[in-house]
C-alpha cells in the first residue's frame, strides 16, 4: 500500500474543499487530519517511526509548507486521541485539540472538552483554563461524575482553591479588598464556580428583625434555577461562618426564593477551609472553598 499517497491526497483534498466550502473549514480539517493520522500510524507500523521525518520532506517539497515533521506527529497524535475518546466535537477546532495532546489523561482531556463546549471556549482560554490547572482543582466527587457520566449539580464544578487576580499586591488582603478584587474581575470569578452563573449584586442589602444585613455576593444559577450566596472571609473557616451564612440563605428562601426555584446554595470562600467545621455543619447545601490571589 501506497501511505504517502494516501497521505498527499487526504491533505489536497482538505486543502481544495476548504476553498470551496469555507463555513466547513473545521469540519473538513477534523475529519482529514483523523484520516492522516490513521494512515500514519499503520504505515508507522509497517516502516518505523521514521516514515513521519520522509514524509514531511516529501510534503513540503509537493505541497509547500505546513506539513512539518511536528505538524505530521501532531495528526498522528490527534488520530490516537479521538481513538480513546471514541468521538470528536465539532464545536471545537483543530488547534483546540492541538492544546489537549499534551495531556495523558482521558477523563481530563473529556472535562476540557465539556467546558470549552459548555463556555465556548477560544484556543487562548482553553490554554488559560489547562495552565491553571483546573480540573485538579475539581474535587474528588466531581471527577467520578465525570468519568461515570452522573448528573451533577451545581456546586461540583466550583474550583479549590478559587483563583482571583490580584492588583494590590502590597496591600493587606481585608475582606473588603477581597470584594473589590472579585468585583473588578467578577466574570472570571464566577467562572471559577463553574457555569450559567450570573451577578444580582454585592453588599446586597437585607433586612432582619429592625437590622440591615449584607450579603457580600449574591448570584444567581440559571442552570440550576437557584439563587447562591456567597460570604468572603480572610481568615480559615469559623463555626460562626456557617451560621452567618446559614441566616443570609434563611432569609433568601423566605424572601427572594418563589416556588419555582430550587434550593439555594452557600459558598464561603476563606483563607483556609476547616474540614472539621463543614463536616459538622448539618445544612450539606453549604460549602467551603479556599482562595488563592494570583
Amino acid at each position: 500500500m501506497n501511505y504517502y499517497n494516501k497521505i498527499k491526497q487526504e491533505l489536497i483534498n482538505n486543502e481544495i474543499y476548504k476553498k470551496a466550502k469555507d463555513y466547513s473549514k473545521n469540519n473538513s480539517d477534523l475529519t482529514a487530519y483523523y484520516k492522516v493520522g490513521k494512515i500514519l500510524s499503520e504505515a508507522g507500523k509497517h516502516y518505523g517511526d521514521g516514515v513521519i521525518k520522509e514524509y514531511s520532506k516529501k510534503l513540503t517539497n509537493e505541497l509547500g509548507k505546513g506539513y512539518t515533521f511536528t505538524s505530521l506527529t501532531r495528526m498522528k497524535k490527534f488520530y490516537v486521541m479521538i481513538e480513546k475518546l471514541a468521538t470528536v466535537s465539532q464545536q471545537l477546532t483543530y488547534g483546540h485539540y492541538v492544546e489537549l495532546l499534551l495531556l495523558t489523561d482521558i477523563n481530563k482531556i473529556r472535562y476540557y472538552i465539556l467546558t470549552s463546549e459548555q463556555q465556548n471556549l477560544s484556543i487562548r482560554q482553553l490554554r488559560n483554563k489547562i495552565k491553571n490547572n483546573e480540573y485538579e482543582r475539581l474535587n474528588q466527587e466531581t471527577n467520578l461524575k465525570l468519568i461515570n457520566n452522573e448528573q451533577s449539580n451545581v456546586v461540583d464544578f466550583v474550583k479549590n482553591p478559587i483563583l482571583i487576580k490580584n492588583s494590590y499586591s502590597n496591600i493587606k488582603i481585608s475582606e473588603k479588598i477581597l470584594q473589590k478584587l472579585i468585583l473588578e474581575n467578577i466574570e472570571s470569578f464566577m467562572k471559577e464556580l463553574g457555569t450559567n452563573f450570573s451577578f444580582i449584586g454585592s453588599e446586597y442589602k437585607i433586612k432582619i428583625g429592625d437590622r440591615y444585613n449584607y450579603i457580600d455576593l449574591l448570584l444567581f444559577n440559571y442552570e440550576y434555577n437557584c439563587f447562591v450566596v456567597v460570604e468572603l472571609k480572610v481568615t480559615e473557616l469559623k463555626k460562626e461562618h456557617i451560621g452567618q451564612i446559614e441566616v443570609y440563605m434563611n432569609y433568601v428562601d423566605n424572601n427572594l426564593k418563589n416556588i419555582n426555584h430550587d434550593k439555594n446554595i452557600g459558598i464561603i470562600i476563606c483563607r483556609k477551609e476547616n474540614k472539621y467545621v463543614i463536616e459538622y455543619c448539618s445544612d450539606n447545601r453549604i460549602i467551603a472553598r479556599e482562595y488563592e490571589l494570583v
